[in-house]
């Protein structure tokens, strides 16, 4: 497996600079596919603005990289989607999406519905909340699925520091995430990135998958491509440092739950309960529990919803 791995990383992990973005748009043109980005927003004000700004200034204004981009607010009690329009993003709201299907909290609910609302070839991924965002996290992670018709999906790679500490930021990662890849799905093991929000696929390989409605999005995503698509049709390209808010503690505890319950999913399929994380902040009486609900949910393969297949007839 070890050789397997070394082969995938030496075929299908590249750095932003091995694709020139003039090669991307003149395989862009040739193919006459198209790519949208999709940002999905809760309450990211500080930092959305910016990142909608750089996409339509230097990938749909300087080079016509990007046909659309659409940032989800999935219920923001600040002016995320004031700031995001003013920007130039497409703002959609998340329960305004399949309202026939009520909607659930959790990031994976969010992409699962920006399928319906985007309509590129190509479906790009970035989360709301980076800071000193460039163009290289769209390009390069689009540029393979431009070029290589055998690519479906890819992930950015990138350090990731925690404040002044290097490599320190994939907390959840280190202690969950790749410790479940390696030793479950050890083809999966070259993925630097395997949690990161910043990925792109294409939309005949997306609207396949169903999407765990949380945190465990990415991971889920990320075996279910696997078992669907096969190893070389996955690759990850190097974008450089990503800097972003970070969570507590608690918050990635719970994250890590949704993310070891949807490993446990694809390893048991039909072994369904209900679980639950319980925490602990101290109080005036000593320590006190906090339980929260775990993300079991998941939501079918697009291609499984009456709406989406009737808006592709149309």
């Amino acid at each position: 497996m070890l050789e397997e791995v070394e082969r995938w990383l030496s075929a299908r992990s590249w750095s932003v600079s091995d694709r020139p973005i003039q090669r991307i748009l003149t395989a862009k043109q040739a193919t006459g596919q198209s790519v949208s980005v999709v940002l999905p927003a809760l309450d990211e004000e500080a930092t959305v603005g910016d990142i909608v700004s750089v996409i339509r200034r230097d990938l749909m204004g300087r080079v016509p990289l990007v046909d659309e981009v659409v940032v989800v607010d999935s219920g923001s009690g600040d002016r995320t989607s004031e700031v995001a329009a003013a920007a130039g993003a497409r703002v959609v709201h998340r329960d305004t999406i399949l309202p026939r299907v009520p909607a659930v909290p959790g990031k994976g609910e969010v992409l699962w519905r920006s399928l319906l609302v985007t309509g590129g070839d190509i479906v790009c991924f970035v989360d709301a909340d980076l800071r000193e965002f460039t163009a290289d996290f769209v390009s390069g992670i689009v540029g393979p699925l431009l070029t290589d018709p055998d690519v479906h999906l890819v992930k950015a790679m990138y350090d990731r520091p925690l404040g002044a500490a290097p490599g320190q930021g994939g907390r959840v990662t280190e202690l969950m995430a790749r410790p479940l890849l390696n030793l479950h799905w050890p083809q999966l093991a070259g993925f630097v990135q395997p949690l990161g929000g910043e990925y792109a696929a294409r939309r005949t390989l997306l609207e396949q998958l169903p999407f765990p409605v949380g945190y465990g999005v990415e991971l889920g995503m990320l075996v279910d491509a696997l078992h669907l698509v096969g190893l070389d049709a996955l690759a990850q390209v190097d974008v450089g440092v990503r800097r972003h808010r970070h969570q507590d503690g608690q918050a990635l505890g719970r994250m890590s739950a949704a993310i070891y319950r949807t490993a446990q999913l694809r390893l048991a399929r039909g072994h369904l309960v209900r679980p639950s994380l319980t925490q602990f902040e101290r109080g005036a009486d000593g320590f006190e529990p906090r339980t929260y609900s775990v993300d079991t949910e998941e939501r079918p393969p697009m291609a499984e919803i009456a709406e989406y297949a009737a808006r592709r007839v149309a």
